[in-house]
């Protein structure tokens, strides 16, 4: 039977079955990209809400195991040569599953490549300038009265919205006609931006048709639609 005892962080959240893959998450735009990775390729995995208005994710045993203090993360107790692994980054743990299961990241060694090179630009671009636009948008930076940050993050959420578009004509996906962890990483903060923060008319989104395109077709996956919902209120 397998023991996750020896870390902190199993004991605060308690596994059911200590055999699955333990997912420490929220649903935000970067929680969800595991949760529908997990839902895609079939692992079974057993998710725990953290949850921000306790600061959970700064709890001793939290930290204990991801410094950082930041969701998602995951405790795969059948790590490479069986042993248990702790993993932040949702980027990190995309591929990482992929690699587990042989599953939605190309075997071809060039495209492979251009994968993590869209995956880096979702992680080191779009993430952090959509996150920063929703910040001076929808929270706490709305109130400040200089409007100079909100302009420089629409104008370069516009930017990157448009650098996706004119990447998408002609592809089914991001990748092509394949889907993989490129358009699990990037969706989900699309998304956000029209459902969650409410941001269609002041970023233009109907002239990024094809951005919008991909987004229907990406939320009308089965595993998609699961996925944004985990984790759960009550996990």
């Amino acid at each position: 039977m397998t023991d996750l005892s020896q870390f902190p962080i199993a004991q605060k959240w308690q596994p059911r079955n200590a055999s699955q893959i333990q997912l420490y998450s929220a649903p935000t735009p970067n929680g969800v990209k595991v949760s529908i990775m997990l839902e895609e390729t079939g692992l079974s995995y057993e998710a725990h809400r953290v949850r921000f208005e306790a600061d959970e994710q700064r709890s001793a045993e939290y930290l204990s195991a991801f410094p950082n203090g930041k969701i998602p993360a995951i405790l795969d107790p059948d790590g490479p040569g069986g042993e248990p692994l702790l993993l932040s980054e949702s980027g990190a743990i995309l591929l990482y599953l992929a690699e587990k299961t042989g599953n939605l990241l190309p075997s071809n060694p060039i495209e492979r490549a251009h994968a993590i090179q869209w995956l880096m630009f979702q992680m080191s671009g779009l993430g952090p300038m959509f996150g920063q636009f929703g910040y001076f948008y929808k929270f706490d930076g709305r109130m400040i009265e200089d409007k100079r940050p909100l302009e420089r993050y629409t104008n370069e959420s516009r930017r990157l919205l448009g650098v996706l578009d004119e990447h998408l004509k002609g592809r089914t996906w991001m990748m092509g006609r394949s889907y993989s962890i490129v358009d699990i990483a990037i969706f989900p903060w699309i998304r956000t931006l029209r459902e969650f923060y409410g941001a269609g008319e002041v970023l233009e989104l109907d002239k990024y048709r094809e951005v919008l395109r991909v987004l229907e077709n990406f939320l009308d996956r089965p595993a998609v639609a699961r996925g944004v919902l985990i984790p759960g209120a009550h996990s």
